[in-house]
């Protein structure tokens, strides 16, 4: 077995517990980019980064930023973190992810997910009522372009068809690789292991161990829909620290943790 270790920003911009000093969209970036370029100096394998469309994030499009790292680094993965796959054009997405592996010579994964807020449904006029049917379908074609992004035939409810029509620019490899990001609910869960879909657990609060069942759960899925155990690959997001002892751990991270989980007003800006 393989582990893996890699850095995702949620780009949620916070206050400076030293300086009391509220971050700006466009510092919080660049900021973002110097921890790729860290986390790539440090050997780490991959760095993920949010999609939000609240004014209390700055990456609106993980695409644009992750191009810049691209630039700025050598061999670390770059990935989405998630891509409101709801909201999205899964056509537009691909593009986007395509010309990033294209830049990145190989590099580019996305990690699809439904989110767990709601401001990108009413910017781009996606009624919750349709939550789940949206997701589905969308991920549909998605695995459709992906596929076939010579030659994509399909049809469904929230897009206008496509009828044998190229998706360009096509990718540096055959297929991007595609994860599908699960809050742990079990519809998501199975919905991963009956794709044959890789899947990352985010467990952002809470006991980690909590994880077992749905990794059970999702591997079982899996297996029963004939998918090789090898390709049913699992990640797990959650906060993680680490110090020379776990009091210095605690002492390091507590006056920023404590800042992340500040209860904030609806803009963020207090």
């Amino acid at each position: 077995m393989t582990v893996e270790i890699g850095v995702l920003s949620l780009s949620d911009l916070q206050t400076d517990p030293a300086t009391g000093t509220l971050h700006d969209a466009g510092r919080r970036t660049r900021e973002i980019v110097s921890y790729a370029v860290a986390a790539d100096q440090a050997g780490l394998d991959i760095f993920g980064l949010g999609e939000h469309h609240s004014p209390d994030f700055a990456v609106a499009n993980p695409a644009v930023p992750l191009a810049a790292i691209a630039q700025a680094t050598n061999r670390i993965r770059l990935t989405s973190a998630v891509s409101v796959l709801s909201t999205a054009d899964p056509v537009r997405l691909h593009q986007d992810f395509a010309s990033l592996d294209l830049l990145s010579d190989g590099r580019a994964e996305i990690i699809a997910g439904r989110s767990a807020f709601t401001e990108a449904f009413r910017l781009f006029g996606i009624d919750l009522d349709d939550y789940d049917e949206v997701f589905a379908e969308k991920l549909r074609l998605l695995l459709a372009i992906r596929k076939n992004p010579d030659h994509v035939t399909w049809q469904g409810r929230f897009r206008p068809p496509l009828d044998g029509l190229p998706v360009p620019p096509l990718p540096r490899r055959p297929q991007l690789p595609l994860w599908l990001g699960v809050g742990g609910t079990p519809a998501s869960v199975e919905r991963a292991g009956k794709l044959g879909l890789p899947m990352v657990l985010g467990l952002i609060g809470g006991d980690i161990r909590r994880a077992r069942g749905a990794v059970e759960h999702y591997r079982a899925v899996g297996a029963e829909a004939g998918h090789p155990v090898e390709q049913l690959r699992l990640g797990v997001s959650t906060h993680f620290y680490v110090g020379a002892t776990s009091q210095g751990a605690r002492d390091d991270l507590f006056p920023y943790y404590r800042e992340y989980l500040r209860p904030k007003p609806p803009t963020g800006r207090g």
